[in-house]
């Protein structure tokens, strides 16, 4: 009980403290942290300008491809080869959906914790791929967006065979350990 009371003491004074240290930095070398702080927003939004109108097309592609009920027919139509190889389909949309937006990979994941439970394999599985992958795709849009990067194929394969080898551990490794 005192080592959570003192982890919830340090996390309500990390912040504080850490603009205190920047602060203190900042007047001993006598620079304007304050001139400094407006130029960094400044830049954070001229950035936020520049990759917005690539997040919308993301974000509507997704919605398009949540809403369309693809999944589901992707789904049942590879079901086959899936149970051939010991793929749990109930993982498959999750597997789908994770490299390309962390909001639908979470909501299938928390479905199928909801579905099958926190302790079925299918939910220990869910949980390892949502922490050993990463929402791939928007990472590089937004990466190569920003500094202005056409040429992506080099950076999209070997990112893509990460998730794919991420996913197909994370189902050995559960295999292994919890069934």
């Amino acid at each position: 009980m005192i080592k959570i009371k003192l982890i919830n003491y340090i996390s309500v004074l990390a912040v504080p403290l850490a603009i205190l240290i920047i602060i203190s930095f900042g007047m001993k070398e006598k620079k304007n942290v304050f001139d400094l702080f407006l130029n960094g927003a400044k830049k954070g939004l001229e950035i936020t300008i520049t990759i917005f109108p690539t997040l919308i097309g993301l974000f509507f592609s997704i919605g398009l491809l949540n809403n369309s009920g693809i999944i589901d027919y992707i789904t049942k139509l590879i079901e086959p080869i899936l149970s051939f190889v010991r793929f749990p389909k109930e993982i498959l949309p999750l597997a789908l959906l994770r490299p390309i937006s962390g909001s639908a990979s979470l909501a299938i994941a928390t479905d199928i914790i909801k579905n099958n439970g926190v302790d079925s394999i299918i939910g220990l599985i869910a949980s390892v791929i949502m922490g050993s992958t990463e929402t791939t795709l928007y990472t590089i849009t937004v990466y190569c967006s920003c500094l202005k990067i056409k040429n992506t194929r080099k950076i999209i394969i070997p990112a893509i065979l990460a998730d794919i080898t991420g996913i197909i551990v994370s189902i050995l490794i559960c295999n292994i350990i919890f069934a």
